[in-house]
């Protein structure tokens, strides 16, 4: 089935073109990058032209076809012209779906270029073995670290070279920043935010020098100010107010910071969480009582025979019930323990000691059995300074290890007993309320009272304003990081909440699945808010655009800077290279800070040169 018949143009031959095979948000996302940033013909391939994101898709001008087929099959591939297509991005379905739709249309087309979404990293790794020109990605994977950052209300950093790059906002830039990366940044009008904007060169101050001392220039070529001409004094003009807003700039640290819990915390949580086992009141005054009669009994013994280590000693054989009792034979001769008191403490603390047992045992059960039977554990009334996760899709499940990992506390919250992120929150430890009750109650299990951030990451929008609401509702203090996909609903709910963040991880992924399509890489991605600036590493290799130029080509169009530099012949990245006059020349590599549409410039620039 082809795209006749729904009102829409029909397939039509087209060569050197795209396709994205999925109508999800991703894909939508990313045909956006391709028509509006590449500027290149894109054919889309969808399961459900009713469904989904597939509507918007087709409205999308640039978009050549959308074309209607319940699986990729080979006659949908003919269908999109997979013979004279330059690259194919396949963004939705299963891991096993993807590969053998890769596999398949590098049969059809030996050079084509292959980008497939891969959940399981590992795999992907192995599957670009078996491309000829391929990449797999992870949407949720390029996504995640932004939102755990936004949730820890700290920016997400990117490696390079041993440095972890982040943006750094207003008073948090210090003097030894890379460059400015945004500036009139506001909060209630986040469409004002201006990425990489033009900043003062490294030759404005010679620029100066040089005026001044030229022909026309105030200043003899003897140091001597000429005398200047009184020139008239112009009208007093309204000064105009200076623009609100703040910057952000591109910072780099040597590692990356953890988020340090002490031992002492980590102890006291441990003891707190242990008292989820004595939730009745009758248990907890038997077993105090019983505590109080064994601490008495200690002390008569310690009392009696003035040596700690030996009355630690019976007391615990004691409790225990391995104590050796006296024989009326030992009594009679005199090589008896101490007499009729210390016999009583003893007693004492046999008995007391059957008390403890059973509890014990079912303790050791309770923990044991929950993790043979599959479950993962329930937060306990230790938990404390912890992130709430809501929602373990594929992004649910990056954030929750990523938080885990960075030694933060983690509580995830899931009504689909089946989801995929429980089994590795159950690896992990990571405890889970379970159910499909309201938020309120939920949020209750999971000690929204006691934690710090929330994280809604859930495949719907209102679904996750619902949990951030509800989550403001039951703990003001509390930060909340909501995935939404629309920009607009995305503003409104900046402009409305405080100390919340949000992000999209389609917005997020796309610009990576674009030029990744394109042949370039993408070493990680930096967010502004709900903007994107890509971390970039290019090579310069025979034939390419970027041979002759400097950085002044590079920069000057706008949306591009160069941060790091390695030469062909050193092995070192050389940091802010200061001669913006040294043109590439093959076997360079350069590292530079991007909007996707200044990326998408220099892509396609080395696209039309090769």
């Amino acid at each position: 089935m082809t795209s006749e018949g729904w009102g829409t143009r029909s397939v039509e031959p087209v060569s050197q073109h795209y396709i994205v095979c999925g109508g999800n948000a991703l894909a939508h996302r990313l045909v956006l990058e391709l028509v509006e940033h590449y500027e290149v013909p894109v054919v889309v391939l969808v399961a459900d032209r009713t469904r989904d994101h597939a509507p918007q898709i087709e409205q999308l001008p640039g978009v050549a076809a959308v074309v209607e087929y319940a699986s990729i099959t080979d006659e949908a591939l003919r269908e999109v012209s997979i013979d004279t297509a330059r690259g194919l991005a396949l963004v939705e379905g299963s891991d096993q779906d993807n590969i053998h739709a890769a596999l398949s249309a590098q049969g059809h087309n030996p050079d084509i270029r292959i980008v497939l979404r891969m959940f399981n990293q590992r795999l992907g790794e192995n599957i670009e073995r078996l491309l000829r020109n391929g990449a797999a990605l992870s949407g949720s994977a390029t996504a995640a670290p932004a939102f755990a950052a936004a949730a820890l209300g700290r920016p997400n950093s990117v490696e390079i070279g041993g440095r972890f790059l982040h943006i750094a906002f207003d008073d948090a830039i210090t003097s030894d920043r890379i460059c400015v990366v945004a500036d009139h940044i506001d909060r209630q009008d986040l469409s004002r935010i201006r990425l990489l904007p033009e900043q003062r060169g490294d030759s404005a101050d010679f620029v100066r020098l040089a005026s001044e001392f030229g022909d026309d220039g105030p200043v003899r070529p003897g140091g001597v100010r000429r005398d200047a001409e009184p020139e008239p004094v112009p009208e007093e003009e309204p000064v105009p107010e200076e623009e609100p807003g703040g910057v952000a700039a591109l910072q780099a640290l040597r590692i990356e910071p953890r988020e340090p819990i002490s031992w002492a915390r980590r102890a006291r949580w441990r003891l707190l969480d242990m008292m989820r086992f004595f939730t009745s009141a009758r248990m907890r005054l038997v077993l105090l009582t019983a505590l109080a009669a064994v601490l008495m009994a200690f002390g008569v013994l310690w009392y009696l025979n003035r040596n700690f280590g030996w009355t630690l000693y019976i007391s615990l054989l004691d409790l225990a019930g391995a104590a050796q009792p006296d024989q009326l034979a030992d009594i009679a001769a005199g090589t008896g323990t101490g007499g009729l008191w210390q016999r009583v403490a003893q007693v004492v603390i046999t008995i007391c000691g059957i008390t403890f047992a059973p509890v014990a045992t079912a303790i050791a059960v309770e923990v044991l059995g929950s993790g043979r039977r599959g479950q993962p554990r329930n937060p306990g009334a230790g938990t404390r300074d912890h992130v709430i996760v809501v929602g373990l899709g594929n992004v649910g499940t990056r954030v929750a290890a990523q938080l885990h990992e960075l030694g933060v506390p983690v509580v995830c919250m899931e009504r689909d007993p089946q989801a995929r992120g429980i089994a590795a929150a159950r690896a992990l430890g990571i405890p889970v309320v379970l159910g499909d009750g309201p938020f309120e109650e939920q949020l209750r299990r999971a000690r929204l009272k006691h934690s710090r951030a929330l994280v809604a990451v859930s495949g719907d929008d209102a679904t996750n304003l619902e949990a951030a609401l509800e989550a403001r509702h039951g703990n003001p203090e509390v930060r909340v990081v909501v995935r939404l996909f629309d920009d607009n609903f995305a503003g409104h709910f900046y402009a409305t909440l405080d100390n919340a963040a949000s992000r999209s991880v389609s917005y997020l992924a796309a610009p990576a699945f674009a030029a990744a399509l394109m042949g370039r890489e993408v070493r990680g991605m930096l967010s502004v808010f709900r903007h994107v600036l890509l971390i970039a590493e290019l090579t310069v290799e025979d034939g390419s655009g970027l041979i002759g130029m400097n950085r002044h080509d590079l920069e000057d169009p706008g949306g591009v800077r160069v941060i790091a530099v390695r030469f062909a012949r050193s092995a070192q990245l050389q940091w802010n290279f200061p001669d913006r006059t040294r043109r590439l020349t093959p076997g360079d590599q350069i590292v530079v800070a991007a909007t996707r549409s200044g990326l998408a410039r220099l892509n396609t620039a080395l696209v039309d040169e090769v």
